[in-house]
C-alpha cells in the first residue's frame, strides 16, 4: 500500500476546504465565501483499493491519504489569528505532500508571496494548484500560471474548479505520486478523525456565517455542553459565544427568529450526517475578547 499525509495550505478562502470535500466526496470541512472559515487543522482520509472500480481503477497500487485541511494563511490581528497561522505553518514539517492553493495572481497582493517565501524552506514536495478556473479566462489562467512556475519550487501546477470537481480527480493522481510503501494509519470505512461532536460544532458555525454579516462571525465561538446518542434521537445542547452585547442581539434576531433558522438548518445537517432525529438547543453568551485569551481559546478547542 501507498500512504503519507498530504496538507492543504493558502490563503484564506481560496477553497482549501472545498477541495477536501471534492477529494473525499463528502462533506467533513465547512465551507463559506468568508475568509477563515476554518479555524482548526482538519484530516480527511481518502482510501482506495488497485482492485475497485470506476474512476480510481487507475491506481496499480492501493492507497490511503490523509488530507490536512488547514486555516489560511493570513497576518494574524489576535491570539487566535496567531493560533491559525501557526497550525497552517506547522503543517509544512508534518507532511510528505504539500498541496498550495492560490486563486490569483501572484503579484496581486502580498498574501501569496509570503506563503511561498515559506513553502521555499519545505523540505516536502509541493504541488501548485490554481482553483476557481471556472472563474478566468484562459489567458487569466495562463499568466498565473507563468508567474507561479517561475519561482521554480513546484513539483507540478494543475489547475481546478474545486467546487464544480473539475479536475480534482487530477490531483489525487498527482498527489499519489508523491506517496512511499507504508501502513493503513486508519480502517478503511471513515473519512474523518474529527469526532462527531467537533463536526456538530462546526456545523452549527457555519450556519452562524452564513446568517450574519461582516465582522460578528469572525467573533464567535461554539461549544457543545451537551451530546447524548439516544437510539431513536440525539441530545444537543450548543452554546453560542460572542464578543458584544450588541452582536449576542443580532444573533438571536427580533423575535429569536434569526437564531431560530441557524437552529433548524444546523438541525437538518446534522440528522443528515447522523442519520437520526436531533433535538438542538442552542443559547447565546457574551464572553468579551474571547479572542485575545488564551484561556476561552484552550477552552474552545483552539489550543496546540
Amino acid at each position: 500500500m501507498k500512504s503519507g499525509f498530504v496538507g492543504i495550505v493558502g490563503r484564506p478562502n481560496v477553497g482549501k476546504s472545498t477541495l477536501l470535500n471534492s477529494i473525499l466526496g463528502e462533506k467533513i470541512a465547512i465551507t463559506t465565501e468568508k475568509p477563515q472559515t476554518t479555524r482548526n487543522t482538519i484530516r480527511g482520509i481518502y482510501t482506495h483499493y488497485a482492485d475497485g472500480e470506476g474512476k480510481d481503477s487507475v491506481f496499480d497500487d492501493d492507497v490511503q491519504m490523509i488530507f490536512i485541511d488547514t486555516p489560511g494563511i493570513h497576518k494574524p490581528r489576535n491570539k487566535l489569528g496567531e493560533y491559525m497561522t501557526d497550525a497552517a505553518i506547522g503543517t509544512f514539517s508534518e507532511v510528505d505532500l504539500i498541496i498550495f492553493i492560490t486563486d490569483s495572481k501572484l503579484s496581486k497582493g502580498p498574501g501569496d508571496k509570503y506563503i511561498c517565501d515559506l513553502l521555499e524552506k519545505a523540505d516536502a514536495p509541493i504541488i501548485l494548484v490554481i482553483n476557481k478556473i471556472d472563474k478566468m479566462t484562459p489567458d487569466e489562467y495562463a499568466e498565473i500560471y507563468k508567474e507561479y512556475d517561475e519561482l521554480g519550487i513546484f513539483e507540478n501546477i494543475l489547475g481546478t474548479a474545486a467546487k464544480e470537481g473539475t479536475n480534482v480527480q487530477d490531483v489525487i493522481n498527482a498527489a499519489v505520486e508523491y506517496m512511499d510503501e507504508g501502513p493503513m494509519y486508519f480502517p478503511d470505512d471513515i473519512v474523518t478523525e474529527n469526532p462527531a461532536r467537533f463536526i456538530v460544532s462546526e456545523i452549527i458555525r457555519e450556519k452562524i456565517l452564513l446568517y450574519l454579516q461582516d465582522e460578528i462571525p469572525h467573533g464567535v465561538a461554539v461549544e457543545i455542553e451537551q451530546y447524548e446518542e439516544g437510539d431513536n434521537i440525539t441530545r444537543i445542547n450548543a452554546v453560542i459565544y460572542c464578543e458584544r452585547k450588541s452582536h449576542k442581539g443580532m444573533i438571536i434576531g427580533k423575535g429569536g427568529r434569526k437564531l431560530k433558522g441557524i437552529g433548524k438548518s444546523a438541525r437538518e445537517e446534522i440528522e443528515n450526517l447522523l442519520g437520526t432525529k436531533v433535538y438542538l438547543e442552542t443559547w447565546v453568551k457574551v464572553r468579551e475578547n474571547w479572542r485575545d485569551s488564551a484561556i476561552a481559546l484552550s477552552n474552545f478547542g483552539y489550543k496546540d
